[in-house]
């Protein structure tokens, strides 16, 4: 019975590809929101401190009364949690933010779909895998697209600052999906999420204590697009449309989909952020960064397509897909 209601727990190829794809789409949508309430004056830090929290004040009361064994972890867990609230929740979305803030939401998208090459880079030099030939020819290619989106010839346009914080996600990215996918094997996503939430909420209110917040700016408006709309409401958007849902949806989906279709799939994600940037924003990227960001995701992709792609345990996880959710 209870291998029953362990395999009814795990989502069908068809139910994981859709969660997957509605996954990257909402994450999408948070780069050109976040980016509105900064320019009504928010901070990239108070931005993502609300975000989280709101998230985690929404999700751990509704888990807890729904599904209340789902946030029972073992003293074992205890790293697991931190190490996905720390990267996989807090530090994903402050430093793609703080990105955002500094360069168009296009290239922080991209800069953050670097994460399989770092990942793909973890298996070799940390759990000395062997690598084919042509993860190395997908690696460079990344790197190739990287300096075209990054326009690493126009010293005077280049954002050093931005453009460090954008890798710092992938980074943080990377680390996501190592968890996230050895995490969503054990343990019910919704508890995950719920509780990755929550230890993000408290390391991000340590740089943005609530009394520190621009309270007198929630009812600012956010202009995107031709419309406008209090900050309140798009920071509640942030929250709910753009963190816990995708979040739950991301993690629901790695019990059952493949990286290497989830990578193809993950592509989404950088080209819904850029057309909404497009729309909402006015942020329209270059010839050069449009054929950078072809080359970085193509190259992106092949990591995921080649490189190693073991069943999952927990001395070998395999390769992870392509990005986690900002």
């Amino acid at each position: 019975m209870a291998a029953v209601e362990k395999t009814a727990r795990v989502p069908t190829r068809a139910r994981a590809t859709a969660l997957n794809l509605t996954s990257w789409v909402l994450f999408a949508s948070s780069g050109p929101l976040a980016k509105a309430v900064m320019a009504a004056g928010w901070s990239a830090v108070a931005v993502t401190s609300v975000r989280i929290a709101l998230a985690a004040v929404l999700l751990v009361p509704a888990v807890a009364v729904l599904r209340p064994r789902a946030l029972r972890f073992r003293r074992a867990d205890l790293w697991l949690l931190l190490g996905y609230g720390l990267l996989g929740v807090a530090g994903v979305q402050l430093f793609f933010f703080l990105a955002v803030a500094r360069v168009p939401v296009g290239v922080a998208m991209v800069l953050v779909n670097l994460a399989p090459v770092l990942v793909a880079l973890w298996l070799r030099v940390v759990r000395r895998t062997r690598l084919p030939g042509l993860v190395w020819v997908g690696i460079g290619l990344a790197v190739a697209g990287l300096a075209l989106v990054a326009e690493i010839w126009r010293a005077d346009r280049l954002d050093l600052l931005g453009v460090a914080a954008g890798l710092a996600a992938a980074a943080c990215s990377a680390g996501y999906f190592l968890l996230g996918e050895h995490g969503a094997s054990r343990h019910d996503p919704a508890g995950l999420t719920a509780t990755g939430l929550a230890v993000g909420a408290v390391v991000v209110a340590t740089f943005s204590p609530p009394w520190t917040l621009p309270a007198n700016l929630l009812n600012a408006p956010a202009v995107l697009g031709g419309a406008q709309a209090p900050v309140w409401l798009v920071l509640l958007v942030l929250a709910v449309v753009t963190t816990a849902l995708p979040y739950l949806a991301g993690l629901s989906a790695l019990r059952a989909l493949p990286s290497t279709l989830a990578s193809v799939l993950a592509l989404v994600e950088p080209l819904v952020a850029a057309v909404l940037a497009w729309l909402l924003l006015g942020q329209a990227l270059g010839l050069p960064q449009l054929a950078g960001a072809v080359v970085l995701l193509a190259g992106a992709v092949l990591v995921q397509l080649i490189g190693p792609n073991p069943p999952t345990t927990p001395e070998q996880p395999g390769l992870p897909s392509a990005t986690p959710g900002r």
